[in-house]
């Protein structure tokens, strides 16, 4: 028999029940459907169990320093099943917690794989979903007013790199590692694959990161990319930047081994795994998209700002649409789209105004546009940057590496984009996405008053520096 819905999310991930929890408070009768476990890539494969991990390394990396903060240990030891162990005792306690959020908003989950199908007896429009059930029982059809499509996506891989699991792995394998490898060759130095650098060589791992861009890091400010590497180095990670990896290269005796080109001399890498991370493709497999108008554009669901699909009344949000695929952003898109179906006023979302945030050590966060994207686009440019070797706070953590940096308008005083790298930055960057909100100035920032001694002191130095006026540099 089928069930009626006002909305049908496929995709119980961050943007997927964020949307059904929003869905339900304004009144709507709404179904999940998943066929894993709520909480999705975020909580189970990304996210939550990567920033676990890094957590433990961190810790790792401080004990073995603590001598010089005046504490003598004896020489610490990693035990990586324990870490694991804790890892995933995080994990289950968020997804309790999701589970209890679907029940508190009476929301209904269907744990099976969904498919929309086309114009039938059940509505003349395409969208009822016909649920193939994970415990074998016959398919649930379910007939929605809207559906929410969050299916998220999936790791990418590169030809003749194919994934084994054992030896070739990308971040969903590497999350499930029993013990540290020796050495590892990473593939990709964007966010996910510095993460991964980061955290393996403060475990110990020797590291080597093979880029094909000309930097790590390239979506953010030139200047945050070049401090990164540097302070990476620092650590005994490896990199070869402007690289490209060989197709049908890979040999796996005695770990693995492959053949890079960079400027035109061709170069052997080895180590005993490989871990390849190069982006992320959508999943809009199988889940019948053919069955309706929908545009689907180098892979991505297309959509309007409101997240409406070709048919009107079916919507898609996070990574499966492209854009930042990050979690906060597909939760925010959830909330946008689900308003706008109900008839609530809302406004699309500015990617400017979004914080994103790389977990490694130092941490790297930023908002807005980077210096070369602000000239690209026409601004008269003015920057400032402050280093936390003068912060005081920075010194009594030991940790004073890195900068804040804001790039302006010279012509207006508005402030583009907020750059950090350093210390905790991932918590200071909500300052400056409230500023970026407010449609703040610099001077507005720096008239702000920032706590002594803290942290985000360097941003109201870094906002008075746009002007030659910062005290402490």
């Amino acid at each position: 028999m089928a069930q009626d819905y006002d909305l049908v999310v496929l995709g119980g991930g961050t943007g997927g029940y964020v949307a059904a929890i929003r869905a339900s408070q304004l009144g709507m009768k709404v179904a999940v459907v998943e066929k894993g476990k709520l909480g999705g890539t975020c909580l189970h494969k990304g996210c939550i169990p990567s920033k676990a991990l890094l957590r433990s390394a961190e810790v790792y990396r401080q004990t073995r320093e603590a001598d010089t903060y005046g504490i003598e240990t004896g020489q610490p030891k990693v035990n990586f099943l324990k870490v694991q162990e804790r890892k995933q005792n995080i994990i289950d306690t968020l997804h309790k917690g999701v589970q209890g959020l679907m029940k508190k908003g009476k929301i209904d989950v269907y744990e099976g794989f969904g498919r929309i199908l086309g114009p039938s007896i059940f509505s003349p429009m395409p969208g009822t979903i016909s649920v193939e059930m994970n415990n074998g029982e016959e398919n649930q059809m379910l007939v929605p007013k809207n559906v929410l499509i969050a299916t998220g996506s999936k790791p990418r891989t590169l030809p003749g790199l194919d994934i084994d699991g054992e030896h070739v792995m990308t971040s969903d394998e590497a999350l499930e590692m029993k013990e540290l490898p020796r050495s590892i060759l990473i593939v990709g130095g964007g966010v996910i694959g510095i993460e991964w650098a980061s955290m393996l060589a403060d475990f110990g791992v020797e590291v080597t990161v093979i880029e094909y861009m000309d930097r790590i890091l390239p979506t953010e400010d030139p200047d945050v990319s070049k401090e990164m590497q540097r302070l990476l180095k620092k650590k005994g990670i490896k990199f070869s930047t402007g690289t490209k990896v060989l197709p049908d290269t890979l040999k796996k005796e005695n770990g693995v081994e492959v053949q890079a080109e960079n400027k035109g001399n061709t170069e052997t890498f080895k180590a005993e795994k490989m871990l390849v991370s190069v982006g992320r493709s959508a999943n809009v497999e199988n889940i019948g998209l053919e069955n309706t108008d929908i545009i689907v554009e180098n892979g991505f669901i297309q959509t309007n700002e409101f997240y409406q699909t070709k048919e009107s009344h079916i919507y898609a949000i996070g990574d499966v649409i492209g854009g930042l695929q990050l979690a906060h952003v597909a939760s925010h898109e959830g909330i946008i789209a689900v308003e706008h179906m109900a008839g609530e006023k809302t406004y699309p979302m500015d990617v400017n105004e979004v914080p994103t945030c790389i977990y490694s050590n130092p941490e790297v966060a930023r908002v807005g546009l980077t210096e070369e994207q602000a000239k690209e686009q026409g601004y008269n440019v003015k920057t400032g940057k402050f280093s936390f070797k003068a912060i005081g706070k920075a010194l009594v953590f030991g940790e004073t590496d890195g900068f804040v940096k804001m790039v302006a308008d010279k012509d207006t005083d508005d402030l583009l984009g907020v750059h950090m790298v350093g210390p905790h930055v991932t918590d200071m960057i909500s300052e400056a996405g409230l500023a970026k909100v407010l449609d703040a100035t610099p001077w507005e920032v720096a008239h702000s008053i920032h706590p002594h001694p803290t942290l985000s002191e360097a941003i109201g130095e870094a906002a008075l520096a746009v002007d030659g006026k910062q005290i402490h540099g």
